[in-house]
């Protein structure tokens, strides 16, 4: 519960951040849908969409005024494992 509250109130205290968020998310989705099959197109989409994830995260802490190296770095790290995992699970 204690998760959810806490979203609700970061959506609140940032709706544009968590909506472009998340309609990026959605054509993430929807663009790995229409590619299906096209090795290379889904590798390179979902590079941009890590890439993306990556920029967004370092844009919304220092909009938050929060941004350490640490946090770049937990970004960075989230986004590359996630890279590695569906490209080794979802595109054999």
């Amino acid at each position: 519960m204690h998760l959810i509250k806490q979203i609700k109130k970061e959506f609140k205290k940032h709706p544009f951040d968590y909506l472009l968020f998340m309609t990026v998310c959605v054509f993430f989705i929807l663009a790995l849908s229409i590619f299906r099959g096209e090795r290379l197109l889904e590798f390179i989409i979902l590079l941009a969409f890590v890439s993306f994830y990556i920029i967004w995260g370092i844009y919304h802490h220092i909009i938050e005024n929060t941004l350490h190296l640490k946090v770049v770095l937990e970004y960075v790290l989230i986004g590359f494992t996630v890279l590695f995992l569906i490209k080794i699970l979802i595109m054999p």
